[in-house]
């Protein structure tokens, strides 16, 4: 029988192990996305749409579409999701396996300021100039909101949802960016301090050389934690070999 694979997507990661798996003979791969993404792109394999209805759901879906693994790589910062797979993997006995692009790391000349969350960011933005590029995506700008001195401009690849700071101005883009492109926006926005969260990866890496060179300041949103008891490899050799596919 063809081992069926169910991968949480929504990441680049996500769509290169589709790839890989659905290349490989016997290999049944589906990918499910949250369906925030009006243009999600191309995936190889089976593609699915929409919520499971919390950790209950998923072990019910798992369990009706004979999954024999699960590979949560979701953004590193879709915290409910990934306890919802570790508890439904748990509840299943379905192996499971976390797959996350290593986080960014600071570089000499960089003037970084980590926080734990979207409201602490919002909190260390007074010690800082007023105009603020804001690169955390298209959720929780909530916590911004009451800035009414702050001047922002948020980068997201779809519109953000409200209620928004007083004053924004939104830019719709999707990277990758060059280093160029990220010195451009930064100086041509007179931009005072960029606030962005620890997605890592290349695409999106170029503000930080930017705002490095340029010495500005770069307030950092750290990740959640994984669930007690997850562990997570860094790219898709290590899902292959957790799941056993791994070129001999």
């Amino acid at each position: 029988m063809s081992p069926h694979v169910l991968i949480l997507g929504g990441t680049a990661e996500a769509r290169r192990l589709a790839t890989e798996l659905s290349g490989r003979p016997g290999v049944r791969v589906t990918t499910s996305l949250a369906g925030r993404v009006t243009r999600p792109g191309t995936l190889a394999g089976e593609v699915r749409i929409g919520g499971f209805g919390g950790a209950a759901g998923l072990g019910d879906w798992l369990r009706e579409h004979h999954v024999d693994a699960l590979v949560d790589a979701t953004h590193p910062f879709a915290g409910t999701i990934t306890a919802n797979a570790a508890r439904a993997a748990q509840a299943t006995g379905i192996p499971s396996v976390v797959l996350r692009r290593p986080g960014w790391q600071p570089r000499p000349g960089d003037d970084w300021y980590p926080v734990p969350s979207l409201p602490a960011a919002a909190a260390a933005l007074p010690r800082f100039g007023p105009r603020v590029l804001l690169t955390t995506g298209r959720l929780g700008l909530s916590a911004f909101a009451h800035l009414t001195d702050r001047h922002f401009v948020v980068r997201s690849v779809e519109p953000p949802e409200p209620p928004l700071p007083r004053h924004t101005e939104v830019l719709l883009a999707r990277g990758p960016f060059t280093v160029a492109d990220e010195t451009a926006l930064l100086t041509g926005n007179l931009i005072d301090v960029l606030v962005t969260k620890d997605s890592g990866g290349a695409a999106t890496a170029a503000k930080l050389t930017a705002a490095r060179e340029l010495g500005l300041p770069v307030v950092v949103v750290r990740r959640p934690p994984l669930p007690d008891g997850v562990t997570a490899v860094p790219d898709v050799a290590g899902v292959l070999e957790r799941l056993g596919l791994a070129p001999a």
